[in-house]
């Protein structure tokens, strides 16, 4: 995301009150993408349908779809964005945009296929007693959301922000009038809107992508051969988004805190909601990891890197290095200052968000550990990008795996105590995480010089 770090220092450079704004606000929706808007657009799109979709519990019913179908397209293109993500650096620096465009064809089709096929055999097997409007949605639906997750991956590279903001604001606004439009139809309806308003979107990317890239061939698959492989990167991709997601899957399915929804699908009332709020509640921290990260990080980053290749003084290279490590500290603490402040809004006024989305206030304290739990989360994918910047693939891998371990057990622990403790194994298993991210940063950090002249040599 380079090409973003450039965007926002250039705004950021205008030094006045007006471009700080637009830089934050530039940052916090592009890093919140679409699953942070898509969570804000289900809240919506069921706040605003109570009142007109028999029966109510269609509501209900569709939020939970929506939520399977953006956590399984996660975890299943996970694999593939990361890996894609580096493909596309690599041809470009080489200079070689011919590779682009077919190559975005070619893991299009490819994830269409899978996604398709994937989605068939689960409605085949699992939704046999549910309409065939609904089944037939819930495949397009996964087939789209997926495709979403590739395209704005590949958009990382392009410099055009202002379009692809306009192009969210328009799909989410779509999704958001579609589903209420046709509410009236119940869930087929509410469904019908949000994969309509999809639709919208993945166009509109899609149509950035192919204004700003050419390529003689339509469709490659030079992405998916061995030389061009990079398995750490395919299995931080899964591991992270399943790390993320396990701890809900397992509130889904435990006997006593899920409930059968619609089909096979299972939800939490429980822990659900406060967890949907929680990560609205992340996007001011987001948007400052992506301006310091990448506006201040990056720029000393290179000036490091460029010190090297031009054969500068140590004490410029050790000056250097001592700023990369100053932006990343102060990085991690005003996303630790900024989560602070929602922390105390959401004590402040949580209850009345609560009263307002027609939750029982109960749920306080478990909103507020799930902010933390989020909060943190945004610090470990800060410390996540500065490995990548160090090509440090092997300790991010270590790192996501013990996600998926840590939440896991301690989610079941949790699971297993009492109500009280709900929460507290996402919470710490971050926690942990983020710990030994720092560490391990530090370590880094102290041997970067000789990391860097060795690997040269």
């Amino acid at each position: 995301m380079a090409g973003i770090g450039f965007e926002l220092r250039k705004i950021l450079k205008r030094d006045s009150l007006t471009s700080v704004a637009r830089a934050y606000a530039y940052a916090g929706l592009i890093s919140s993408g679409p699953l942070i808007l898509s969570i804000f657009g289900i809240l919506l799109i069921g706040l605003l349908s109570l009142a007109y979709v028999i029966p109510k519990y269609a509501v209900v019913q569709f939020q939970v779809s929506v939520t399977y179908l953006i956590a399984c397209s996660l975890i299943l293109t996970g694999p593939l964005q990361l890996s894609f993500t580096r493909f596309i650096s690599d041809r470009l620096f080489e200079h070689r945009e011919d590779l682009v465009l077919s190559n975005y064809n070619g893991v299009l089709l490819v994830s269409t296929a899978v996604t398709g096929v994937l989605g068939f055999i689960a409605i085949a097997l699992g939704f046999r007693g549910e309409p065939l409007g609904y089944r037939v949605l819930m495949i397009a639906g996964f087939v789209v959301i997926s495709n979403i997750w590739i395209a704005v991956i590949f958009l990382s590279s392009v410099k055009q922000y202002r379009q692809i903001l306009y192009t969210f604001v328009v799909g989410y606004g779509c999704t958001v009038g579609f589903a209420l439009l046709l509410n009236r139809h119940g869930i087929t309806g509410l469904l019908g809107g949000f994969v309509a308003g999809h639709v919208v979107l993945l166009i509109g990317l899609s149509g950035l992508i192919y204004r700003h890239y050419r390529s003689e061939r339509f469709i490659s698959f030079e992405v998916f051969e061995k030389r061009f492989a990079y398995p750490s990167l395919a299995l931080v991709g899964l591991l992270f988004n399943l790390g993320v997601w396990i701890d809900k899957f397992m509130f889904w399915y435990a006997p006593g805190t899920g409930s059968k929804v619609i089909g096979p699908l299972h939800a939490s009332v429980i822990y659900d909601i406060p967890v949907f709020i929680a990560y609205v509640c992340v996007m001011p921290g987001m948007a400052t990891f992506l301006v310091r990260i990448e506006a201040d990080f990056v720029e000393y980053y290179d000036a490091f890197y460029d010190a090297v290749r031009s054969g500068a003084t140590l004490r410029h290279i050790n000056d250097m290095r001592d700023m990369m490590v100053s932006s990343v500290r102060t990085g991690l603490y005003e996303i630790l200052k900024i989560q602070a402040v929602v922390l105390l809004l959401i004590v402040a006024f949580g209850s009345h968000l609560l009263d307002l989305l027609h939750i029982s206030t109960l749920y306080m304290p478990l909103l507020m550990l799930d902010v933390i739990a989020a909060s943190l989360q945004v610090l470990l994918l800060g410390l996540l990008n500065v490995f990548f910047y160090l090509d440090a693939r092997r300790t991010v891998l270590r790192l996501c795996l013990a996600f998926v371990v840590l939440n896991g057990v301690l989610t079941g622990i949790t699971l297993w105590l009492s109500p009280d403790a709900y929460g507290y194994g996402f919470a710490i298993a971050l926690l942990i995480l983020v710990v030994a991210a720092v560490q391990t940063l530090d370590r880094k950090f102290s041997k970067l010089e000789y990391e860097t002249y060795m690997l040269r040599n």
